[in-house]
């Protein structure tokens, strides 16, 4: 762990977002932001519906980290009976997300859903605050808001105008940004104690098994072509192995709350690759939105100043 520096008189300094965590993060969401482009290239092969393809994600990614894993370092798969709770809870609590998010795309819409998903920063900032005391500046505050206004913006103010929710939707609708940032928060506690891959290898396996039971009734795949398992295979290895191991290491470098706010930049990425591979073009408010959610990422790198005990806060927190 790196050592606090001194303090200058006055009981303040300027205080930055660890630059490699940062970047880090940024990595992953751009990681992440290819799933749309390799989702919707696998649909069009396949046919598979969100639900089957989810389940497809979570076993493969677990096949492929358990034997890498296993055959490379395999005491980094000894966990303590303690540390197991942990891990099963994040892996349920991703499972579950994927189950939920589903069901809001279903009933809600993607754009409706991707809003709702975007409220996910405000409640890691507010949980990290009560559980680790990670500080609440109005730097996070504003980077909350500009991201979340960006993800309005670019999910279509049409679409979103024209979107009816059910009380269904509207349920499933508050679940999704609690489940998401439970992923995040119970990330952040097994990253304390253990290595990227342990971490997903366990949480991948127990998402796996939530979903497992939903694909009796779920129409599968099956026969895949060639083409299909292509794109499932760069889904795979980017977009997932990629985009959360990557992720997750960041985790070991930042607070919560502000890995969670760069992480929406996945918002502006998914932007580009439909303009630049997708043929989908943004309008004006699309363009803005996309440009908030890029100020809302910057606006982290800025010094901000903070008293002496949030900075002793933040270096607990650095280069674990």
């Amino acid at each position: 762990m790196t050592q606090p520096k001194a303090l200058p008189a006055g009981g303040e300094t300027q205080v930055r977002a660890d630059p490699i965590g940062a970047v880090l993060v940024l990595v992953a969401a751009a990681f992440w932001g290819t799933s749309a482009l390799f989702v919707k290239l696998v649909a069009i092969e396949t046919g598979v519906s969100a639900l089957a393809l989810a389940f497809w994600r979570d076993l493969t990614t677990f096949l492929v980290l358990v034997v890498s894993v296993g055959l490379l370092r395999p005491r980094w798969l000894r966990v303590t009976r303690s540390d197991l709770r942990w891990l099963a809870a994040m892996g349920v609590s991703l499972g579950i997300f994927h189950v939920i998010w589903n069901l809001g795309v279903m009933l809600n819409g993607a754009a409706v859903a991707t809003v709702q998903q975007a409220a996910m920063p405000a409640i890691v900032a507010i949980a990290a605050r009560l559980i680790w005391r990670e500080s609440l500046t109005w730097t996070k505050v504003m980077a909350i808001l500009l991201t979340f206004m960006g993800t309005v913006l670019v999910s279509g103010l049409e679409v979103l105008g024209q979107a009816q929710v059910s009380r269904e939707g509207l349920l499933v609708g508050l679940a999704i940004p609690w489940l998401l940032a439970a992923w995040n928060l119970l990330g952040k506690k097994a990253r304390q104690n253990h290595n990227p891959f342990t971490i997903l290898t366990y949480a991948f396996g127990f998402a796996a098994l939530v979903l497992a039971p939903f694909q009796f009734t779920t129409p599968q795949p099956f026969p895949v072509s060639q083409t299909a398992l292509l794109w499932f295979a760069g889904f795979i290895a980017l977009s997932t192995l990629g985009g959360f191991s990557i992720y997750t290491y960041a985790l070991g470098r930042l607070q919560a709350s502000v890995a969670t706010i760069l992480a929406m930049s996945e918002i502006a990425f998914v932007a580009a690759y439909a303009f630049l591979w997708l043929d989908e073009r943004l309008n004006w408010s699309q363009l803005l939105g996309a440009a908030l959610v890029v100020g809302g990422v910057l606006l982290l790198s800025w010094p901000m100043r903070q008293k002496t005990s949030e900075v002793l806060e933040t270096s607990e927190v650095l280069h674990r």
